[in-house]
């Protein structure tokens, strides 16, 4: 499975990505990233801070979105609504997404007040992925997220929904008035108009993607996808796999073709990379390369190659890729433990280099 270009100084000698344009399906329309915020667990506040700048820089490289990923047990964001909070207040123009956050984990009262006023206070800019299932180790955590009531949780597509029908203004009481000097509404505070049409849901199956394209919400979808069986996979087959869950999404879409598909993908181009900075990167994906090569467990969880190499040469890989021709947004996953001098040359690759080969524009 190749995952890097081969042979060559990939960082040697870029040239102008005006000058090599791909045909590569759909016309790239935003571009973001996801950083997972790690950190070191006796200094959180230098990773944390890490990250927050990584929005700085990639909101003045022209990035239409910065995303996070939830990490609960994890030396990374375990807080998106807080941490996007604060990047709301760093940046000004680029959009704060989820990609994504687990709902099992979350009440879908509170989640609809914390999200909307992340919203409001960002004028609007919050792009919310995400996802249903039990939480991980549910048997040894449970009691700690919902005491005796932990064995009567549901966590089906019905949490999405709640929270779909708070924020979009669901009367939750009754009472609407004033009682001694405090003036109550029915409805979850603050109301934020066009916060449910920015949702999005993380699919990982034709059967995901059918029932977030029925809700009219966005689609994410990442490195992650399912085979229904073990065995033994390759790169057409794991794009054959997201591209039957793109059209499943889009046929049961009120938009039809139109409705948005984001693609979270772990693209390290390295054309200004030092030599240092390559091999790095590219240790890195040759200690994941294994996994991508068979479908693990009973559902067959499969993972997408990572792309380490000049853009023109990862371009070329998207463009073999028939899930990839039909995506309308891309979000460079950075990896979790590099320094944020590699993430700042990625970004910086990714929005001068690489995405313009895809047909994107900066919007500065």
């Amino acid at each position: 499975m190749i995952d890097r270009a081969p042979g060559g100084s990939p960082g040697e000698n870029p040239r102008p990505a005006e000058n090599h344009r791909a045909d590569t399906g759909r016309r790239l329309r935003r571009l973001g990233f996801l950083t997972l915020g790690a950190f070191d667990g006796d200094d959180p506040s230098t990773g944390l801070d890490d990250g927050l700048r990584l929005f700085e820089r990639a909101e003045a490289q022209g990035f239409d979105g910065g995303w996070t990923r939830t990490r609960h047990l994890q030396f990374g964001i375990s807080s998106p609504v807080a941490f996007l909070s604060a990047a709301a207040q760093r940046t000004s123009r680029m959009t704060l997404g989820t990609a994504v956050l687990p709902l099992g984990y979350e009440n879908p009262f509170r989640l609809a007040e914390d999200w909307g006023t992340v919203d409001v206070l960002s004028r609007g800019r919050v792009q919310l992925g995400v996802s249903v299932g039990e939480p991980r180790s549910y048997d040894e955590i449970g009691e700690h997220l919902y005491g005796a009531a932990a064995d009567r949780q549901d966590f089906s597509y019905a949490r999405v929904e709640k929270f779909l029908s708070l924020v979009r203004g669901e009367q939750v009481s009754a009472f609407e008035g004033v009682e001694g000097i405090e003036r109550y509404t029915g409805r979850v505070q603050p109301q934020s108009p066009g916060l449910a049409d920015r949702v999005w849901y993380g699919a990982g199956s034709p059967r995901s993607a059918e029932w977030a394209g029925s809700q009219g919400l966005g689609m994410l979808i990442s490195n992650v996808s399912f085979a229904g069986a073990p065995g033994p996979i390759d790169a057409e087959r794991f794009a054959a796999s997201q591209l039957e869950q793109i059209s499943a999404f889009r046929a049961a879409h009120p938009q039809g073709d139109a409705a948005p598909v984001a693609k979270g993908a772990v693209v390290i181009p390295t054309d200004t990379a030092t030599a240092e900075q390559r091999g790095v990167y590219e240790a890195y994906a040759a200690s994941r390369r294994e996994r991508t090569s068979v479908a693990h467990g009973p559902r067959g969880m499969m993972f997408d190659r990572d792309l380490v190499g000049p853009s023109e040469w990862i371009v070329e890989q998207m463009a073999a890729n028939a899930a990839m021709r039909e995506v309308d947004d891309l979000i460079l996953e950075l990896p979790f433990d590099f320094g944020i001098d590699e993430y700042t040359q990625i970004l910086r690759d990714g929005a001068e280099m690489l995405a313009p080969m895809l047909g994107w524009s900066p919007s500065v």
